[in-house]
Parts: C-alpha cells; structure tokens; sequence
C-alpha cells in the first residue's frame, strides 16, 4: 500500500461526509474573499438575486419574471460556488487520508521484551531505547531499532509501498510497523515513544502548508482583474439600457455577468493546487509547500548525484587487478584485510569475492583486533593497522598448515613477520591519487594505466596498498538503475537539461553517463560543488532541481528551486530542503518533475476551457438580456428556446461544469514526454476548442430539455 497515494486501488480513501461539512464552511464570504475572489462575487450575485426573489418590489423596472426564476437562478449561482468549495475540501481530504492511514500503523503491539534469560510480554509504548525485543516471522517490529542478532526478510509494503521483502540481517536497522516475513530476530530498540520514523513521516505530512505560489497568485490577479472588468461593464450596461430605454432584468444581467467570468477556472484554482501536493504524496514524497510543486514543472535543470539516483549505489567488486610482480590472490588477500572493518556494501563485497575465492589467510582471525582506519573526504582511504600487542602469542603452531599458495604470498609473509615484531602494518585502499600520495614505491605508470582501462568500462578503480607498496587494483563496478536510461529520455524530452555529479574520476563518470543519457558531468566534484553550481545555472535564469540527504547537501537543497531531501538522511537535509521522500529513492526527482509538469498543463488546460467557453455563453446571454432587440437577435446563432430557458440552460451548464472537471483538477492532465510547443498545442486541440464547442452543444440541449418540460 503506498500510504501518500490517494488514488491506489487500496489506498486511504477521502472522507467524503468530513470534506462536505467543510466546502459548507468555506462558504463563508471572508474566507472566499482570501481564497477565491471570484467565487465571492457569484456569491454576491447569489444574494442580490434571492433578494428579488423574496422582495420584488424592492427593484422596480429590473423584475421582468416570476418568482419562481428568481429562486432558481439563486440556487444555480450558489451551487456554482458550492461546487467550487466541494472540490477544494476533496482535494485537502486527500491530505488528511494520507494522515489517517500513517496514523492506523501506530499499533500498540505486543514485545516480547528480553529481560535476563526470559522474555517478558510488555506493551510497545513502555519500550525504552536500549531495551532489547524478539520478533519472529508473523510479528510485528514494536519500535524503531537494530538488529542485535539474527536475520530475516521483513515486509515493509505498509511503508514503502515494495511488495517484495527486504533483507535485513545483524547491524540493519529496521522500522516499527513492519513486520517479520521470515526467521526469528533480536532487536535493540533505538526510538523514543512519540520519535520513531512514522511519527517523523506524520509530522511532516500535517506540517505541509500550501502558500500560493507565484504564478498562482499571478494568475489570481488576471482573473479578479477579468471579472473587476466584467462588473463595470455590466454595471455601466444597466445604467446605459435605463438611459435608452431598453427593459433588463436585473436577474438576467447577472447571469450574464456570472456566465462571462472565468468561474470555472476560479472554481478549481485551490483545488488544483491542494491535489498537485496530493498527487506528490501518492509518489511518497511530502512537499512542505505547493510553491516546491509548482517549481519542480519549471524546473530546466536537474542535478543529480550518481550514486543511488543513477546508480543503484552498491558498487561490487567485479575483479581484483595485480600489479607487475603481484598475483591476483595477494590483492584479494590484502583487499580483504583492508576491509575487515568496512561495513559499506562496497566493503562487504570485497569480503565476500575474497571469503569466495578462499583467499582469507589462516592467521587473519586472529589480527582482526587491528586498528580501524576511516575514510574521510579528505584522505579518501580507509583500511587496517594491524600489529600484536606482545609479539609471539600469535600461536603459529596451533594454525593448521598453511596451503602451498599461501607459503608463497606476501601477504601471508607479512602477517608471519607480525608474529616476530608485533607491527604495525598498514594495508589500505582507496583513490588511486590518495594511494599514490601515501605510497611513493610503485610504478606510477602502470598503476594510472591499469587504473585508466577500468575507468574505461564505467568501473571506479581502488587502488590496494600494503604499507608503502601498491600491489594492484580493484575494479567495482555501480550498475545503472533499471529503466533509468528511458526515464531520462523521458525528461530530457521535455526540454530539461540533465547534469550528473560524483565524486568519480572524468573517464568513469563520462562511461556512466554516456550509459545513462545524461547530457552533462561533473567529475571530481566536492560537496560544496552543488552548491555553487545550483547558483550558477540561478544566475543564467534556470530554475534548478536538486537532491541529497547529507548536512553537506543542505545548503544545496536550501538554494535550489526543488530540493528533495531524503528521509533516511539529516535532520539538516530534510530542514533545507522543500521536500522530503520518505521511501528515500534519489530517482524520486523525476517523478517530482513530472507531477510538476503536469500541475502547470493542468491549470492551463482549464484556464483554456473557461476562457474560450465563455463566447457560447456570450451568444446565449446576450440575447436574452435585451429580447427583442433587432441587434441582438443577429447573434441569436443558437435559436434557443426563449430567454428564461436560454438564462437557466446556460447557467445550469456553467455551474455543471465545475464538478465535471474536478476529476481532471484532481488527477491532472496526462503528462507525455515530449516538447513543451507540441504539448501546447494538443491541450489548445482539446481543452481550447473543446471549450469553445461544447457550451454550444450542451446548452443547446439543455434548452430543449427545459422547453419541452416547461412547455
């Protein structure tokens, strides 16, 4: 079940009772006087026309029919605005589903807490940090954690939205609400009651505001400008018929006035906007405000982190390369003592292919006691310092006899000589450049050569060193993620231009990039990198699009017109940024920028409609305002029925068309890869002349259906 997803077959659904409830408040003419400008002149006009409904005599010369029109007609002009609050209130309940379905995985549950050597039944909400609970398949994880002991295939899809089960084994840390697949796990629980990371994914969710955005009040002003203009017409229209003599009624006038403002689109504006958050959250990505919505349709360049937006980011080790004078298993052997304290996946694997290849030397167990070295940004390495703290308490004689290959490795000779004189001995990997400046005892040539000819296949070499000496090279490769080469096909269709960052060598980025589709790189990047890029591409009048989940990342995403930050990153990151993806998948941005997209071509297409439909409006109003009136009758095209039937047909269609379109408000107009000029004039096809056709065709025959009733 994807939890932000409003549409899913399965997913939260909107409460409907609460979100009628609401568009009855929002009648209120202070709110639509903040929120819909237009609307609360309709609303008006729906006051003044019930007052010549209930007191006819109160407007002398502008009351030409029954009574009965008058209450109609009000009715009509109030269901015109009730329409418009209806589908606002839809679109907000959406947002509050997304609340209540996060809420309903807050289960009380059941721990089973370990307390000595029993296990004691409490319930979650008493778990404290440090506390200590077994899951078994069935269960579900109390509260947030890491795993102690075990492994097992957890079902997160109530997180995530994956069917498929992920793995988690000793050292992963696993979510509260989710539940064991498989096998039986120790958990040390990690989370404070009310701090877990569904009640972080809550927070965030009931914290997103929706300011206008620019355009959006942009757009606001044009149409209460339209109908400022239409109301002085009108008004000056009434006093130049009683200066010519000509009859109106007043009722008829107002209609006319109603029909000829952009009511449609000023009836969906909020509710275009709220569902365009909506829809964000059905791709599990909170946006704190719509203005990041919006922005991410403009946006024109996206810079994208390799790793794990381009790349799955779980670089392997696809081979170990020796150096002249080096076999193949000494790299193996000296890689895996490298990496014995390297908990990344690029760590793991290279532990792995070396356990594979039977490469993990008789007396490694007993080092491993060694000293870590960390990688850092700045030394670009990491690895081991062995030594033994009293030389000669190895136990060489206790060790089983060594495999004739292993007599003959250097390796395996360095770990004897640490038996002799305790140490210390360095062996590390990392950069090529790093290990060459730490390791002056090698051929520089071959090394960059070898190094150059990984590179060349979309491999990132590490170099390997014991001590001072290189002795050769591992080539990891990151594949690319599924489907990504199309996606970016996709979005460079549109006209936004793709530029990759990583901190890779130029020849590795550019392989992956060629790969992918990407129409830029930036090799050898540092963190602050993407920051000064971001204001680079600002200062040349893009709007940039940006992701990351690191304090090193914040000021970027703070920058960026769209930055989407992932949950599984920083507190800092996520303040910055104006999104957060709360499944964490850097390849969310696409999905952000397509939403984008299609939220401006939405509020285009209906802002088409509404202006070209008000011409049929003007040819049926028109006429009827003035009956009789030779020139008014020239532009009787429709020959409708008579003016009463042609005043309630055509009011009748303007107020029916809101709900129609609300779903298209709400779902958006479907997004296609493909240039912005051809998708402007397929929306003016459809939504342009379509607005212009259908008033005809509809008012037509609700004129016919009200002459035939009526009679």
């Amino acid at each position: 079940m994807n939890l932000l997803g409003t549409h899913a077959k399965n997913g939260p659904r909107p409460d409907y009772r609460q979100a009628l409830l609401d568009s009855l408040v929002k009648l209120n003419p202070l709110y639509l006087w903040k929120d819909s400008p237009v609307m609360l002149v309709v609303e008006a006009g729906f006051a003044l026309v019930l007052a010549m409904g209930f007191a006819p005599g109160a407007f002398a010369g502008l009351v030409n029919q029954s009574r009965w029109f008058y209450f109609v007609i009000a009715g009509i002009l109030l269901l015109t605005v009730w329409f418009s609050t209806f589908s606002e209130a839809v679109s907000e309940a959406q947002g509050r589903a997304r609340v209540d379905a996060l809420r309903t995985l807050e289960k009380d549950v059941p721990a089973r807490k370990i307390v000595g050597d029993s296990e004691v039944i409490v319930p979650s909400r008493f778990l404290d940090p440090g506390d200590v609970v077994r899951a078994s398949a069935g269960e579900f994880i109390p509260r947030d954690g890491v795993i102690k002991e075990g492994k097992a295939y957890i079902d997160e899809s109530m997180m995530t939205g994956e069917s498929i089960p992920s793995y988690k084994e000793t050292g992963s840390h696993v979510i509260g609400g989710t539940k064991v697949a498989t096998d039986s796990i120790l958990i040390t629980i990690v989370a404070e009651a009310g701090k877990s990371y569904l009640d972080q994914m809550i927070s965030l969710v009931e914290n997103a505001k929706r300011p206008k955005s620019a355009s959006e009040v942009s757009l606001t002003i044009l149409l209460v400008g339209l109908t400022a203009i239409f109301v002085v017409v009108c008004s000056a229209f009434l006093f130049l018929a009683d200066h010519l003599g000509l009859v109106i009624d007043l009722a008829i006038l107002i209609s006319l006035l109603v029909a000829l403002m952009p009511t449609t689109i000023g009836g969906l504006l909020p509710a275009i906007g709220v569902a365009g958050i909506a829809r964000v959250g059905g791709a599990n990505v909170v946006a704190k405000s719509g203005k990041a919505v919006e922005a991410a349709g403009d946006v024109d360049i996206l810079i994208l982190d390799k790793t794990g937006t381009i790349t799955e980011g779980q670089r392997t080790v696809k081979e170990f390369v020796p150096l002249k004078g080096y076999t193949k298993e000494e790299v193996g052997q000296a890689a895996y003592l490298a990496s014995v304290y390297d908990h990344t996946p690029e760590g793991r694997s290279i532990i792995e292919v070396a356990k594979k290849n039977g490469w993990v030397l008789p007396l490694t167990p007993r080092i491993l006691a060694g000293k870590s070295i960390d990688f850092s940004a700045e030394s670009r390495v990491s690895g081991v310092e062995l030594f033994v703290p009293r030389p000669g308490t190895l136990g060489i004689q206790e060790l089983p006899t060594a495999p004739p290959e292993a007599a003959e490795s250097r390796i395996w000779r360095l770990l004897l000589d640490l038996e002799v004189s305790g140490g210390p001995a360095k062996l590390l990997k990392g950069a090529v450049d790093a290990i060459l400046d730490l390791s002056p005892e090698v051929n520089e040539a071959e090394l960059l050569w070898q190094a150059q000819e990984i590179s060349k296949t979309g491999g990132t070499p590490i170099a390997v060193a014991v001590d001072r000496l290189v002795v050769g090279l591992i080539n990891l490769r990151d594949n690319l993620k599924p489907h990504i080469r199309a996606k970016l096909d996709a979005v460079r269709a549109t006209g936004i231009k793709t530029v990759m960052v990583t901190g890779d060598a130029e020849l590795t980025a550019r392989v992956i990039a060629q790969e992918a589709g990407i129409d830029e790189v930036m090799a050898g990047a540092k963190p602050a990198d993407k920051l000064v890029r971001v204001e680079l591409e600002q200062k040349r009048g893009h709007v940039v699009g940006v992701e990351g989940d690191g304090t090193n990342d914040a000021p970027a995403l703070a920058k960026a017109d769209v930055g989407i930050a992932m949950n599984s990153g920083t507190s800092a990151a996520r303040e910055a940024a104006n999104m957060v993806d709360l499944d964490s998948d850097p390849a969310k941005i696409l999905k952000v920028v397509e939403v984008g997209k299609q939220l401006l071509m939405t509020r285009g297409a209906i802002t088409t409609f509404s202006v070209t439909n008000d011409i049929a409006k003007y040819f049926t109003l028109f006429p009827a305002v003035i009956p009789g009136n030779p020139a008014a009758r020239l532009l009787d095209v429709m020959q409708l029925h008579s003016p009463v039937t042609a005043v309630l047909a055509t009011m009748l269609f303007n107020a029916a068309i809101i709900p129609a379109l609300i779903p298209l408000a709400l779902k958006g107009v479907k997004f296609r890869a493909e240039p912005m000029e051809r998708t402007f004039v397929r929306n003016m096809a459809i939504y342009g002349l379509g607005g212009a056709v259908l008033p005809f065709l509809a008012i037509k025959a609700i004129d016919l259906f009200l002459a035939f009733v009526i009679g």
